[in-house]
């Protein structure tokens, strides 16, 4: 039992200190950015949004999208760490849920023709991964998902 708490002590210091890691600067995010296009694009009559979860702790949890309510026929996808998602919905004001070992949510206004990003944050939960929701500047949104994996779409949104 002795030989475990070194390891669990080794453990916890990493993902404290992965979770605390600072992001770049804007200026950094920017030049990175330099050429880079979005997997997919805006569409004039529907808005756009990329769901990104950029961080690898909690990697083998998924934590699944919903789009309006938690109902099993809302999923719109899934991401598992260092993965995004996107979908297309009508413009207006949505909810976006987002379960882990906690429902999380976030009411976001998605204007037709744009896009909107949102971040899971990933904290330590009691039996596993908890979630989060922030949205993101144009900038920090790109960024991130330049630097994912493209994770499970389920349907697209209408």
């Amino acid at each position: 039992m002795l030989k475990i708490f070194p390891k669990i002590f080794l453990v916890l210091a990493v993902a404290l200190l992965y979770g605390c890691a600072s992001a770049p600067s804007p200026d950094k995010m920017q030049s990175d950015l330099v050429g880079y296009s979005l997997p997919k694009a805006a569409v004039a009559d529907k808005g756009l949004v990329y769901v990104v979860r950029p961080s690898s702790v909690g990697m083998l949890v998924s934590f699944n999208v919903f789009l309006d309510n938690q109902a099993a026929s809302s999923e719109v996808g899934h991401t598992g760490g260092n993965e995004y998602i996107y979908f297309y919905v009508t413009p207006g004001t949505h909810t976006i849920n987002s379960k882990a070992e906690n429902w999380a949510d976030l009411k976001v206004d998605v204007p037709a023709g744009q896009v909107v990003y949102i971040k899971q944050e990933v904290e330590m939960g009691f039996v596993m991964a908890r979630n989060s929701l922030v949205k993101l500047n144009d900038t920090e949104g790109r960024y991130l998902v330049k630097g994912a994996s493209l994770g499970s779409i389920a349907k697209a949104a209408p």
